[in-house]
This record gives C-alpha cells, structure tokens and sequence, in this order.
C-alpha cells in the first residue's frame, strides 16, 4: 500500500506559450519516463489535435512521475481564460500549485485569473521563472512582478515566501538560484517534495472520492478521475454515486486505474491521497461524490465562474444541407451538445422556442469556436450565430459582463488601437512600455470584444498580442458598433465565375473563389459600405455575333479570403450564421431568401 506521505499532487499554471507543456515533457524526461533511445514526440501532453494545431491545452489532463520513492501526480492545466472551468475543477484535487512564468513577459492575464483561485483554495505555489535562456529576459523584474502580484491577489504569508526557481524548460535545467549550474531538473524536484505538502487524507475510513475529471476507456466505458479523500477503493467494490441534487445510487467499480508517465494502468487498489480513475458506471458526471456507503457525507465542489456569453447553434437549412456530414437533424445535434455539458461543465444547453435552435451558454467564442470545430470532425453539420452577452437585472438596473483586457502592441499601432477601444466602450487603466511598444491595460465590456481579436490583426499587421479575463457584472454602458461594413450576398445557386467575381472584386473583398459552388443568401464578400449589397456571383460571358464565350484565363483575381472558425464567428452580424460542415466553412444570412430578409428587416424598424 503506498504511503500517503510519498504522494504529491500538484497543478501547472501559466499563461498561454509560456512553455508548461515543454516543462512536464522535462519532469517525465528527468523521472526516466523514457528509455534512453525512445523517441519522443514534443508536447506529449497534448494529446488532442487540435491542440497540437493550435498550440494550447484545451483539456486538463493529469500524469505521474515517480522519483526518489515518491510519486508526483502533475495535473497539466488550460492557458486560456475560456477555458477556466478546466482549472477550476481540478483545483480539489491538487495540494499545491506550480506558476511557471516567462522570464520577460511576467505573470499575464490568465496567470492572474487560475493563481486567484489557487490562493483561495488555501494552495502554496513554487513559482518557476521559464526561458531565462532568451535574450529580453529579465529575471529580476519577473521575480517583482510575481510578488506584487501575490500582494494583490492577498496571498498569505507562506504563500507570499513562496521559493523561486529559473529555468529554461527548451533547454532542460532548472536552479535555485539564476548563478548556479545549469544541469538538469533535480532541483525543481527536491523543491516540490520539500514545500508541496502531502494530501491531507485519512487511510482509515469508508471510501470518498470527488469526480474532478471524466475519461474514457474503449473497454470499461466512461471512467471517473478524482483524488481518494479517504479510504481505499477495488475492483468488485460497491460504492453510492451522491448527486449535487442528494440522490444516490449503488454501482460495482470494475477498474481502478492509476497514471505513471503517459501510461494508464490498472491497479489492484487506489488509496487516500492517490489520484486515480474508477470505473463501473453508465453515467457519472463531474462534481459528482464516490462514497463507500448509504451515510458517507458529500464531498463540496468548487464554485465555478458563471457563462458570459451564448450562440445558438442550428440545424443547417441550406441547399447544401447533407452533402458533407453525417450527423445533420436536430436530434443528433442536441444529443451531442448535451454530452458535452457532462464533461465541460462550464457550458450550458438549453431548447429555444424555435424548433432546431439551442442555445449554448460559455465562457468566451474561442470556447464554443472549439466546441463546433470538435463537431466538425465527427460528421456534424451546424449553423452558429453570432455571440452575444448574457446580462442580468438588479434592483431595476440592467447589467453586462465586463473583462480587463491587456494588449500588447507596437508603439506605431498605439493610436489605432486606442480608438479602437475608445469607439468598444472600453475604459483605459494603464498604459507600460515595454521592448517592442507598449501594453495597454482596459477594462472593457465582454460586447466589445467581440470581433476585437480580428480587428487587433487588422490594425498591427499581425503584430498585437491580446489577453483578457473576467472581470465583473457593471451597468449596461450603450450601443456599441463592432462592424461597419456590409456584405455581398449572393442572389443565385450555382458555380461561381472568373468573369463575374472580376466585376464583384471591384465592389469589395471576395470570400469566394472561381469554381466554388455558391447558394442565394451566402454571404461572398464584404461591402465596404454599412448596407448588404445583392450580387449574382454566377453570371458567365455568354457568346455573341462577335464575340467568344472565353474561358475566364486571363482574368487575374486577388485571393479570396478565407477566415478561421473562430474569424467566422467573430465577424458575423446579428442575422448570419457560420454554416460549418466537415469540409466547408460558409458565411450566410440567416434567412437565405431576400423577399423574408426584407419583410423582416421592416417588421423590426417598425417594432
């Protein structure tokens, strides 16, 4: 049986690129995780596509490491706000935290926002200062900037004597002080087991686990992550799952597993303070309590930040409805996203009054962005309508999210952005030079930042970092305009032409190419004008007495532009929709025909 006191169980925090998927590659490399000659691939914890596409970790996933007799469970965080709720959940199941932090950039958004909630729930940090190898590191700056943010976070005072650690996770070393010799992870190790404290738990005692975390086995069906708070648990084992609501129910556990490395393997037994997977169950969700008996009380579970924002997602009523998925009827749609809510409890589903309509409640677009590239990929087709906020009433005042943003851009683009912000509602907090420019802090409503990440591209050539995160419920601040230009949409279904894309591109920015099949309310560019222009996209050169029919060769067309998912979604207007299939992305009006689009542009002046 192993010893509680042996055990280690510790989340990673950092911001987006700030090497914490490198950095757990290093500590399973330094636990002998590989054999000498193994190769292995980069970022190992990023198990999902499109993580590796995108270079972030979406889901929290946990791993292990033994050395020197212990055994460390590394639980592997999300980097992006819209993915807190991964955070947050397993917060229960670690004892202490470790906040890496790039060496120049300093403790960002996100960092601020998961260590709040590792401070709340009473966690120590080692705070680790990563790439000090680059050549803008400022490795004492960094370290003043961990503390005062301690300071207004209010941590405690163990909290705020936390031990710092520089390291440069490419390069596979970490010391306790900048001055001592660059060799391997050792000292990061020693320091983890010397101020990590061992899970609180008791040996003795009925079994009680908290399901933090869901997985999947193709053999045993879902599988239930959490840490054992007390007792220990077998194969053969009946247990009672204990509803948030107070209902419970008897199952027989049929696997325990344990994780060492990348490796999920089966164990005779799990133990207090050991995080481990059980399963036996047909349902089971997160927040969810394993007790082994009818009285064993329930576990809490911790508060999550409410959804700030909601789409609706739709079935695809277009003439290309079908071509390209599989999964197409409201039925199949719905199932889908409600067995997404079971295991990302961040995101809420809920019928609308309008057949084949859900909305999807979240934390940010880049979270539902993810969700329907997910569906994409297995076989579904779906219409998703712009983001809008969810707002609240109190005391007769209406209110709306608002979210401290922190922008990072080149001193030339300083007052393009600036009026971008000012035109958003957004209200300046600070302003800090830096190497390449300046970072702007702002306080911004959750609405203005819609369709501000593409624009921030626009304005700096691509050179503008942005983060943001939650900030607070405040008054409704006004209209805001994020868009002030129209679109061409299309009249006609059919093949679209070299010759009558030549005449459109002169009218705007084409979304489509010659040769792509195009249908009557698809939008096919943009109008630099504020109103929606109709355009035929199809007319071909017809032969006359004196002329040839061509074949379109010498006309020379600039590139269609062609948006991301998340682009798409940033950019529509209140009446378009993203019809995403497994193969296309499309931009649409919501109602295709332009007779009911114009009856019903008039009913709502009117209204």
């Amino acid at each position: 049986m192993i010893d509680p006191t042996h055990i280690r169980n510790i989340a990673i925090i950092a911001h987006v690129d700030h090497g914490k998927t490198t950095l757990v590659d290093q500590l399973l490399k330094a636990a002998g995780t590989f054999r000498d000659n193994q190769v292995v691939e980069e970022r190992v914890m990023d198990s999902m596509d499109l993580e590796r596409e995108k270079g972030i970790t979406i889901k929290a996933k946990n791993t292990s490491i033994h050395w020197s007799g212990n055994i460390i469970n590394i639980v592997d965080t999300p980097g992006h706000a819209d993915f807190g709720a991964e955070v947050e959940r397993v917060m229960k199941m670690v004892d202490g935290v470790l906040l890496l932090v790039d060496a120049y950039e300093g403790p960002q958004a996100q960092t601020r926002f998961v260590l709040k909630k590792a401070l709340q729930q009473g966690l120590n940090p080692v705070v680790v200062v990563n790439k000090i190898d680059r050549e803008q590191a400022d490795v004492e700056a960094c370290h003043d900037k961990v503390l005062e943010l301690f300071l207004e976070l209010e941590a405690n005072e163990d909290q705020f004597n936390a031990p710092f650690l520089y390291a440069s996770a490419r390069d596979g070393y970490a010391m306790r002080a900048v001055d001592d010799p660059r060799e391997d992870f050792t000292p990061l190790l020693e320091t983890v087991l010397e101020k990590v404290p061992a899970p609180d738990v008791r040996l003795e005692g009925e079994f009680q686990m908290l399901v933090s975390n869901i997985d999947w086995d193709d053999y045993v069906g879902r599988v239930a992550i959490g840490r054992i708070e007390q007792g220990q648990v077998k194969k053969g084992d009946q247990v009672y799952l204990a509803a948030k609501d107070g209902s419970r129910r008897r199952a027989k556990i049929t696997k325990v597993f344990e994780y060492s490395g990348l490796a999920v393997n089966q164990s005779a037994e799990g133990v207090a303070g050991n995080i481990v997977g059980v399963a036996g169950f047909e349902d089971v969700d997160i927040g969810v309590t394993l007790c082994g008996g009818e009285e064993t009380p329930v576990l809490p579970f911790v508060d999550i930040d409410p959804a700030t924002i909601q789409m609706e997602f739709a079935i695809n009523d277009g003439p290309f409805a079908g071509k390209e998925g599989k999964y197409v009827t409201s039925r199949q749609i719905r199932d889908r996203l409600v067995r997404e809510t079971r295991t990302n409890i961040s995101i809420e589903v809920e019928d609308t009054a309008e057949a084949g309509v859900f909305r999807v409640s979240a934390r940010g677009s880049m979270q539902i962005a993810v969700l329907v590239e997910q569906m994409r990929r297995e076989g579904f087709e779906v219409l998703v309508s712009r983001p809008t906020v969810i707002t609240h009433h109190e005391d007769g005042k209406l209110l709306e999210p608002f979210e401290t943003v922190y922008i990072e851009v080149p001193e030339e683009h300083v007052g393009g952005v600036m009026k971008s912000l000012t035109s958003r509602r957004a209200r300046m907090e600070n302003m800090t030079p830096n190497t390449f420019g300046s970072t702007i802090e702002a306080t911004i409503p959750t609405r203005g930042l819609i369709g501000f990440e593409l624009e921030l591209v626009n304005l700096t050539s691509g050179n503008g970092i942005m983060s943001h995160l939650f900030k607070e419920y405040a008054p409704f601040c006004g209209d805001i305009s994020t868009r002030v230009t129209g679109t061409l949409v299309s009249m006609e279904q059919g093949v679209a032409t070299s010759y009558s894309l030549a005449a459109l591109e002169e009218r705007g920015r084409l979304f489509v190419g010659p040769a792509e099949q195009v249908y009557g309310g698809q939008i096919v560019g943009e109008n630099p004008r504020s109103e929606d222009l109709p355009v035929n996209p199809t007319k071909e050169k017809h032969l006359t007495n004196h002329r040839s029919s061509g074949d379109g060769k010498g006309i020379q067309l600039s590139p269609a532009v062609k948006f991301s998912l998340e682009r798409s979604i940033e950019y529509l207007a209140d009446d378009e929709y993203v019809e995403a299939t497994p193969k296309s992305l499309r931009l649409r009006k919501k109602i295709l025909c332009p007779h009911e689009r114009r009856r019903a542009a008039r009913a709502k002046k009117t209204a």
